[in-house]
């Protein structure tokens, strides 16, 4: 009850001494009730399905017989898991590496020039693509076919350009031409050609694709004295028709055929038939016979395996970098960003040329920037599973096989195995912890300056 003072106010007596509530206690029930929500998800979304996951690593497939550590002895046992582990080492190095020295190199160059920011954006672009997206580029990327795969298609360009590629991959004569088989590939006439007497050199097994667009009708050779002539075609006429060992209207010339004179084992003239087939050797090859080399007939080169066994991690590889340059890039250029630029300048008045100032100045000082992204991607590629999943061919995951891949295979695969499984989520949580511990002290690090 308040009491009267002098003046006829009323005051009210204090309170006894427990009766009220500290300020500090009232914060401490609302954060509790704020962080609460949040702590009943961590623990149902995290810190269950990990212990729940360390607790079934030590029972066996049925999950009702105690396995010990076997299940553990089995990854570093087991064939396939081995091979899933060591790729995993080969994209901890390769991949954080790779993409962070590239973003380094696309943030230094592109500081200074106009166009530098719409080329980062461009090197940034991937980024917006998720992983199923990129591994369905890459897939048909990597597609063997050079008519649909543009790695092929390029590199079979670039083989091309350098060596020569077969003409007739399939072309071969008939049982009653005047050619037989030489070995290695080649054809080889039955009987010496006479000068003066056209030659001629029959093939079928021409598909109309592999024909040249330049190849014309078939013509017959003239005769020449004191030289040998004749004609290379494709003796078969489109929708029936024609006769064996002779030039019809509708038979075209083989453009480009390679056609060698030998004598006594050696080859004394050689010549190239025109777009009508026909071709001329000198008077050296009179009396030798027509030899068509192994070269003619060979396959055509199509490229390179991308995801054959031995170079679908490199090319997996590849499209991560290609998807992560730019997330390096963009940090990496935040941080040059905000570099003193007066120790830039003062190194340059010193005489240090631009790779010193680079090597020996922005790099040491960039250091932070790059452990971070470096950092952030080595945590990234432990956990890699989409682009491995979708990019590799079946016949061909065994070699392409990672942890998070091998993780999915044994616990929901044909023949799942939940404690292997459990097992190796436990394997990548260790994996993972020490580079999240390096992380965590080098910002704390950072926080105390």
């Amino acid at each position: 009850m308040a009491e009267p003072t002098a003046g006829g106010a009323a005051v009210t007596p204090p309170s006894p001494p427990g009766s009220r509530k500290s300020v500090t206690g009232t914060r401490g029930l609302v954060a509790a009730g704020f962080l609460l929500p949040a702590l009943v998800l961590l623990g149902a979304l995290v810190v269950y399905p990990i212990g729940y996951s360390v607790y079934r690593s030590f029972f066996d497939r049925a999950g009702s017989g105690f396995a010990g550590l076997g299940n553990y002895v089995e990854i570093f046992t087991d064939d396939t898991i081995l091979t899933a582990v060591r790729n995993n080492a080969v994209w901890v190095v390769v991949a954080p590496t790779v993409a962070t020295a590239l973003g380094l190199i696309f943030a230094v160059l592109t500081e200074r020039v106009r166009w530098g920011t719409a080329f980062k954006l461009i090197v940034f672009m991937p980024m917006a693509i998720s992983m199923l997206a990129a591994g369905i580029i890459f897939r048909l990327v990597y597609e063997q076919d050079p008519d649909r795969g543009v790695a092929n298609a390029v590199w079979v360009g670039v083989h091309d350009t350098f060596a020569e590629s077969a003409s007739y991959p399939r072309a071969r004569p008939l049982p009653v031409h005047p050619l037989k088989a030489a070995g290695g590939g080649a054809f080889v006439t039955e009987e010496p050609v006479r000068a003066g007497t056209p030659a001629r050199l029959p093939l079928i097994g021409v598909a109309a694709p592999d024909m040249p667009k330049e190849a014309e009708p078939a013509k017959a050779a003239a005769a020449r004295g004191g030289e040998v002539t004749g004609t290379a075609w494709l003796d078969f006429t489109r929708g029936g028709g024609g006769t064996s060992n002779s030039i019809d209207a509708k038979e075209l010339g083989l453009k480009g055929l390679k056609v060698e004179a030998v004598k006594d084992g050696r080859v004394v003239a050689t010549a190239t038939a025109a777009a009508d087939g026909t071709f001329t050797l000198p008077a050296a090859a009179d009396g030798a016979l027509l030899r068509l080399p192994g070269s003619n007939f060979r396959e055509q080169y199509n490229g390179v395996d991308w995801l054959g066994p031995s170079l679908v991690t490199p090319a997996i590889i590849g499209s991560y970098v290609w998807m992560w340059a730019g997330f390096a890039m963009v940090l990496i250029a935040a941080g040059l960003a905000s570099l003193p630029r007066e120790l830039l300048e003062a190194a340059r008045v010193d005489g240090a040329s631009e790779w010193q100032v680079f090597r020996r100045v922005t790099v040491p000082l960039l250091a932070p920037v790059l452990a971070v992204v470096l950092v952030t991607l080595m945590i990234n590629v432990l956990k890699i599973f989409d682009l491995v999943f979708i990019i590799a061919p079946g016949s061909v995951q065994d070699d392409a096989n990672v942890l998070a891949l091998q993780l999915y295979r044994s616990s929901f695969g044909t023949d799942a195995h939940l404690g292997v499984g459990s097992a190796i989520s436990v394997l990548l949580l260790l994996l993972v912890i020490p580079v999240m511990f390096f992380n965590i002290r080098r910002i704390r690090k950072e926080t105390r300056r």
